[in-house]
């Protein structure tokens, strides 16, 4: 027997814009976890770390993890078909990978009919960015990425590892 094929989720049936109606959803616990990766220069990344990741800005790791925290909370001002979700718990952790890249790793949580996986992704994301904003003096040469979705729990589907 032969799959359905998947469609998007996003569109009417006229193929419009449209937010996903998930009031008939049940109510479950749902978490997700995604990454995104800085890449420095190796001369900056030495600097950083000699630095214990301080900046004339503040503390860079402690600034990114509170901005990721906010865009887990907001995602859904920023991405147009998300649904405002409350935020059961939300952990940034951002630490050294290899000498020259940090990881930054976001894990979020709710009790709700639609997942977390955007505001995981947002969180990861606008933490890089505000790593790369506090940064950008010592180098413009900063790589973000890739980001990606690490696993998801609850709903229809689980994906990967939470």
């Amino acid at each position: 027997m032969k799959k359905p094929a998947k469609k998007l989720t996003h569109l009417d049936p006229k193929g419009r814009p449209a937010m996903v109606d998930v009031s008939a959803k049940e109510t479950t616990a749902r978490e997700a976890r995604a990454e995104c990766r800085v890449r420095f220069p190796a001369d900056v990344a030495r600097q950083l770390r000699a630095s214990g990741l301080k900046s004339a800005k503040g503390g860079i790791v402690e600034t990114a993890i509170i901005a990721g925290t906010m865009a887990v909370k907001r995602t859904h001002e920023l991405i147009p078909f998300c649904h405002p979700l409350p935020i059961d718990g939300c952990r940034l952790d951002i630490d050294w990978d290899g000498e020259n890249a940090l990881r930054i790793e976001c894990a979020v949580k709710t009790m709700h009919r639609t997942g977390v996986e955007m505001e995981a992704l947002t969180g990861a994301t606008v933490a890089a960015l505000t790593v790369y904003d506090m940064c950008k003096a010592l180098s413009h040469r900063i790589v973000l990425g890739p980001a990606k979705l690490l696993g998801k729990r609850g709903g229809r589907h689980d994906f990967g590892a939470t």
